[in-house]
């Protein structure tokens, strides 16, 4: 080797003092760590940990049936071997340097696992790929179709295979991660030392459980360079503040909207950017945005309850605008929970002949449960009488909880991607508004939380005309009568887009139903200028939804752009929506303004709680 060749491999190589100091800090953490959690487990006493979600009944339940069947299951092996026949074929012919047919596995093209180059055009990686690729496949197609099995046993094991299966592939493992393979030689190991650093951060940070960082969370700060929109808070009880934003236009129009988030997450994912916020943009179009900011609940509000949500929050919310304004009718939109929260505030004011609310419109909103998507895994009277035993113990379910809940349904993107990133190529990780908002985790209150699980997920009462009772009223969505607007998202994980149009069905006015691209979060927050996704419509029965999505999707129509301009279209098309007043501004309106926005109740975070 050349001697400048020989001072440059020197100069790539890591400073022996620096790694000398990065082994001691990491030995002396993981230590410590060890030693806490000893401490820990001797307090509590050790056992053996309890199958509180019904894991291993399920699993037990699944091979009992799939062992009597001895013959299916030799069928699956012979199949199994055939593909690895097949796949040994297909690696030696690129091994002698012939061009194979198509693959025999391939990965879907939104699977972003193998996107680098050499899990295609290398043979070794590639065999690893496809060899992964069919096993996963055979062993979820084998356990996800055997005969006997109860629905909801075959929900876990379908689901929780499916965890076992993305936990294995050869993307989180550094020999066989191309990547990783080649950060890990070019650095000497140094991202490997550097990822078990931030595992054990992370650990410490999770108070002995491991919660994966998504995002530099000191990257953000809202009012600075998240949830920027100008507004006041004018109005709030123990369960929300009301947040009304300064206009932007010399007028308005006369009714102004109420947006309901859900108290799950924090409102500001419809105030991420000025370029994306669904709140600046509504401003702009000429509405008074009254926005609702849940609180973060502890202890204190364990007996807030659903009624609590409804008579403290929405009510208190629509008198206080009416008094802000003076407006006799307002136009009201909830996202998710807060969509079912409204359905349930219209059918209330409904039995109370109460007409304030001129429009209820809908953002990926269930109110028939009867098919809930994979969440349902998670739903059952065994698991929720394990989650209540929990919860009045705290007197709320704890938002790292729920988080860790919905992660779990796209764990390859909010999970493994992230293991990856952080721990084997030893980065940290990118700041992104988006994984900020969504590491922004809430509590619920303890008797809210439970009659949510028994009455609406496991029970799916709400569907029921007087299935449940709130405020002393016998809710009833079928006798709201006020003109409804339900926009939900094709891919929806969380609120599967055919579950929420059986939902949207209910009200007995005149209702349109709007299907966007993309999925729960990106298809909601889809702004005009970004001509993203896209929607469909079917106008063919306008008022009058077809019996099945099925019917519904077969004769509508596709529509480039955003659901946003459509919705703004519907509102004011209304019989007096496109009425206009002058612009209200919130330091003028008979209501004391509180603060600025986006208020006290939002800035609460329990991550910040815990680093303190």
């Amino acid at each position: 080797m050349a001697a400048p060749e020989r001072e440059a491999a020197k100069s790539e190589l890591p400073d022996p003092k620096e790694v000398a100091k990065t082994y001691a800090e990491v030995a002396q953490r993981a230590s410590k760590l060890l030693s806490d959690h000893i401490q820990k487990q001797v307090k509590k006493g050790i056992s053996a940990p309890a199958d509180e979600l019904g894991i291993a009944q399920a699993f037990m339940d699944m091979m009992g049936k799939l062992l009597a069947n001895p013959y299916r299951l030799a069928q699956a092996q012979m199949n199994l071997v055939w593909d690895y026949f097949s796949l040994w074929q297909h690696s030696m012919m690129r091994f002698s340097g012939m061009t194979p047919s198509a693959p025999i596995a391939a990965p879907d093209k939104s699977d972003k696992r193998f996107k680098d180059e050499e899990w295609q055009e290398h043979f070794l990686f590639d065999f690893i790929k496809q060899s992964y690729l069919i096993t996963a496949r055979h062993i979820h197609d084998t356990v996800s179709s055997v005969d006997g099995l109860d629905d909801q046993s075959q929900k876990k094991v379908s689901f929780y295979t499916r965890q076992y299966i993305d936990a294995l592939s050869p993307s989180n493992f550094a020999l066989t991660n191309p990547e990783v393979f080649r950060e890990t030689v070019k650095s000497h190991g140094q991202n490997l030392i550097k990822g078990l650093n931030n595992l054990l951060r992370d650990v410490e940070e999770g108070d002995g459980n491991l919660r994966v960082k998504m995002t530099d969370t000191t990257a953000f700060e809202l009012g600075k360079n998240v949830a920027t929109t100008p507004g006041k808070v004018v109005f709030q009880t123990d369960m929300m503040q009301l947040l009304q934003y300064t206009p932007s236009t010399p007028d308005a129009l006369k009714r102004p909207l109420l947006i309901v988030p859900p108290w799950i997450n924090k409102f500001y994912i419809l105030d991420l950017r000025e370029k994306n916020s669904y709140i600046k943009w509504c401003v702009d179009q000429g509405h008074t945005v009254f926005v609702i900011s849940w609180v973060n609940p502890d202890e204190r509000l364990a007996e807030k309850s659903f009624d609590s949500y409804l008579l403290e929050g929405t009510m208190a919310a629509v008198d206080a605008i009416v008094e802000q304004t003076g407006a006799k009718e307002i136009n009201a939109a909830g996202y998710c929970l807060g969509g079912t929260l409204l359905a349930t505030t219209l059918a209330y004011m409904a039995a109370k002949k109460d007409k304030r609310i001129a429009s209820g419109t809908f953002f990926t909103t269930m109110t028939d449960f009867a098919d809930p998507g994979e969440l349902s895994v998670f739903i059952d009277e065994g698991q929720i009488n394990s989650l209540e035993k929990k919860m009045f113990e705290r007197g709320y379910l704890e938002g790292s909880e729920m988080a860790g809940t919905f992660n779990m349904l796209r764990a390859n993107d909010l999970i493994w991607s992230f293991v990856v990133n952080n721990y084997l190529m030893g980065k940290d990780p990118f700041p992104f508004d988006l994984l900020f908002w969504n590491s922004d985790s809430t509590r619920m209150p303890a008797k809210m939380h439970s009659f949510y699980l028994r009455n609406m997920y496991l029970g799916n009462k709400l569907k029921d005309p007087g299935g449940i009772t709130l405020g002393g009223v016998k809710i009833d969505i079928s006798k709201v009568k006020t003109p409804c607007y339900f926009i939900s998202t094709i891919e929806d994980h969380i609120a599967p887009w055919k579950s929420t149009y059986m939902g949207a069905r209910l009200p007995s006015g005149p209702t349109k139903f709007v299907l966007g691209g993309s999925g729960h979060i990106a298809g909601i927050v889809n702004p005009p200028a970004a001509n993203k996704y896209g929607y469909w419509t079917n106008d063919a029965t306008d008022g009058n939804l077809p019996e099945s999505p099925d019917d519904f999707l077969a004769g509508a129509t596709q529509h480039a752009g955003s659901w946003w301009t459509h919705w703004h279209q519907w509102v004011t098309s209304l019989p007096g929506g496109s009425a206009k007043v002058p612009a209200r501004d919130p330091n003028k309106g008979p209501l004391k303004v509180i603060e600025d926005a986006p208020g006290s109740y939002v800035k609460f975070r329990l991550d910040a709680q815990k680093e303190s």
